[in-house]
This record gives C-alpha cells, sequence and structure tokens, in this order.
C-alpha cells in the first residue's frame, strides 16, 4: 500500500560498506509504498549541492514516484528520472529470473547511480543481505576480494555488477581478486562497451559475464547479452535510434515537463544507435552524440574505442572528436599503455584500426595517459578528457 502524502528523503551515500545499513531500509522503504528516496553523494559538496537545488526535495512529489535517480543529459545538466516502485521491483524480478534465481550480492559500485541501487533493490525483492566492497580510495582489486568472502560465507547463489574498467582491473590483478571473481554465478558488465578481447578474456579465466545495456531511464540493464529482459520491447526509430519500452520505464524527469518527449508514445528514445539480428538480438553500435563527422564519413567514437583497445599494447583508450578545418572533425585518441615503457606509436594505433575499419576511423592524434578520466559511476568522461587535453572546443 502507498503511503499516502509521501514525501521526498535525500540520503547521503558513502562509498564505504557503511552503505549497506544506511541506504537499504531507504530503499525497502521506497519499494513498499513509502517515502520516495533520493540518493546523494557524500562528497564533493558541490556537485551534492547541485543536485538539491535541481531535485528541490521540498516541492511536491510527481504521482508514482519510489525513488529519483540523478542522471546526466548530453548538455551536462543532472536530470532525475522518475522511477516507481512497480518499475524497479519489474527490473529486479526480470533479473533475478535472467540470471537464474535469488542470490547475494556484492555492491561495486557507487549506490548513487542506478546500476549500484539495482544491486540494493534486487537484494530486498531476493530477501537477501547485500555486501559493499571498501570504495572510498577508488576501485581496489584486492577490497574486491575481501568483500566477496562475507559473500561466499553464505549459502546460494552469488552475484556482482561491474564496469569493464573494473572487469580488466580484477582479471590483471590475477591472485585473490580473480579467484573471487569467478566464484560469482553471475558478473553483469555494464556502463560502457566492453571489447571482445575483454569479455573473450574474462570467459577463459572462468568469469560468468553478461555484459548489459540499459540506462537510468530503464532502472539499469533491460538487455541481457543482446536479448531483452521480459517484458522489455526493442525497436529502432528513424536513424537508427534505439527506443525501448516495457514496465521498467521511467515515467519522466523531476520537473522537467520540457522533457515528456522522451517518453513520447510509452517508449523511451535513447541517445544510442543499433541494430537488431533477425532473432531479436540488439547490438549497440554507439551513442549518436558520439560521433565525429570526418571527411564527409561518421565514425562512431564507441568503435574507434573498442579498436583501438583491442591493439595489444593498450590496455585502455578513449577518443574525442575535434573541430578540423581539413577534415571537418578529426579523432583524437588518448590510451592508458599495457606496458608504461613500451607505449604504441601512433603509426602503430592507426594501422591496427586501418585492419578492420574504414581509414576515417583511424585517430589523428595519439595522447599517452596513465589514467583514463572517469565519471563517478566509473564510465570513462569524454569531456573530461578533452578538458584535461586543453581541447575545450572538442
Amino acid at each position: 500500500m502507498q503511503k499516502p502524502n509521501r514525501s521526498l528523503i535525500t540520503v547521503e551515500v558513502p562509498l564505504r560498506p557503511a552503505v549497506v545499513p544506511r541506504l537499504l531500509p531507504a530503499v525497502a522503504g521506497a519499494l513498499a509504498g513509502g517515502d520516495a528516496l533520493l540518493p546523494l553523494p557524500s562528497s564533493p559538496a558541490a556537485v551534492r549541492d547541485e543536485l538539491i537545488a535541481e531535485f528541490a526535495p521540498h516541492r511536491a512529489l510527481e504521482p508514482d514516484v519510489a525513488f529519483i535517480v540523478p542522471t546526466s543529459g548530453s548538455t551536462g545538466r543532472p536530470k532525475g528520472a522518475l522511477l516507481s516502485a512497480t518499475a524497479v521491483r519489474a527490473s529486479a524480478e526480470a533479473t533475478l529470473e535472467r540470471l537464474g534465481g535469488p542470490g547475494r550480492w556484492l555492491l561495486a559500485l557507487p549506490a548513487t547511480h542506478i546500476a549500484g541501487l539495482m544491486v540494493l533493490a534486487r537484494s530486498v525483492v531476493a530477501g537477501t543481505e547485500p555486501v559493499a566492497a571498501d570504495l572510498s580510495g577508488g576501485f581496489d582489486p584486492e577490497l574486491f576480494a575481501a568483500a566477496s568472502v562475507q559473500v561466499f560465507a553464505g549459502s546460494g547463489r552469488r552475484y556482482t555488477a561491474l564496469v569493464p574498467r573494473q572487469l580488466s582491473q580484477l582479471l590483471d590483478a590475477g591472485g585473490a581478486p580473480l579467484a573471487a571473481l569467478t566464484g560469482y554465478h553471475g558478473v553483469l558488465v555494464g556502463g560502457a562497451a566492453a571489447d571482445d578481447a575483454l569479455l573473450d578474456r574474462a570467459r577463459k579465466a572462468g568469469v560468468e559475464v553478461v555484459t548489459t545495456y540499459g540506462m537510468t531511464e530503464t532502472c539499469g540493464g533491460c538487455v541481457y547479452d543482446g536479448v531483452p529482459l521480459d517484458g522489455i520491447r526493442v525497436e529502432l526509430a528513424d536513424g537508427g535510434r534505439i527506443r525501448l519500452a516495457g514496465p521498467m520505464l521511467a515515467h519522466g524527469y523531476r520537473l522537467r515537463p520540457d522533457l515528456a518527449h522522451d517518453f513520447a508514445d510509452g517508449a523511451f528514445t535513447t541517445s544510442d544507435l543499433g541494430r537488431l539480428g533477425d532473432d531479436g538480438t540488439l547490438t549497440v553500435i554507439g551513442r549518436a552524440d558520439d560521433v565525429a563527422v570526418s571527411g564527409g564519413e561518421n565514425v562512431p567514437l564507441d568503435a574507434v574505442d573498442l579498436a583501438v583497445a583491442s591493439h595489444p599494447d593498450v590496455a585502455e583508450a578513449l577518443s574525442i572528436a575535434v573541430p578540423d578545418t581539413e577534415w571537418g572533425e578529426r579523432v583524437v585518441v588518448a590510451v592508458v599503455p599495457a606496458d608504461a615503457e613500451r607505449p604504441p606509436s601512433l603509426d602503430d594505433i592507426r594501422a591496427h584500426v586501418r585492419e578492420r575499419h574504414p581509414v576515417a576511423y583511424a585517430p589523428k592524434e595519439l595522447h599517452v595517459l596513465d589514467a583514463l578520466p572517469t565519471l563517478p559511476g566509473g564510465k570513462t568522461d569524454r569531456r573530461g578528457l578533452a578538458a584535461r587535453l586543453g581541447l575545450a572546443d572538442a
């Protein structure tokens, strides 16, 4: 039964294991029809204050809202996805059904974002007690292994959710972190494109990887290994943009009626491009707004990232498009080398990319970094990279 005259409560979410006792009761309450929940980062204060100003917890709550989950738009202005308890439960139940039943979860992502929050929601729905890894100093494979010991102490199935960068770190660490990773019955990997080489490496190591596609507006992942969860409908709009519909869908954004068109006709039009196979399997090509036009040819930056990252001397890669008087836009890539003493050259990278893609995909500029800039949820940050390279017009 939904509580009448519900309030919107804010909870500052730590990056320490204390997140479970701090946040889990609020998640359970929101799912049971109590006060709606707005999770906020404990720091930095400027980000927290911006979210509070944008979402105005003191103002009246929209109908049928259990969670307001922040997500960044293409302009960088935060948006608050309005998620009902029915939507979150539908997502959690469909995920558990796809994975093989209820289980205990390790939280290894910030719970201020949908991927982390859904780990807690799935735990509530499954009736299990989650464990949280300590993320206060960033993701640490050894701390992942230590937290996994607590998960494995119980019986039943075991799950976790990661971004590709974390998966790569655990594979590189080997030892106890890799042993822990192989102990999970399902490892959801999403939030960014994972290249085939990384997924193949993980599966050969015995990791039960499940790739996920989704976003805050769909309660997180709603397409697993290319196959929609039960109840999800996938279609392609003009130009190949992916549209998603189903019971997991948000019904708008907090205090933003001007964005209602994003949810027109009961479906959410994403910023992603995709293609559908004859069997209905979805392949995500990249973001519609992450496409460079170089020499008159469309170049999806996600495809460039994956192609460059598949070079044997590259651990990670991230590309941006920069205005160019000759080409219209030129592709610039930053890499983290697999061996800091032996970084790849631009010629090596260009030749490698041209083996499998048109020449326009081959970057025209290369930067070697110790680490790529990331957003709080662990995704790589193209805007942050442009700022770091001093390319404000990228």
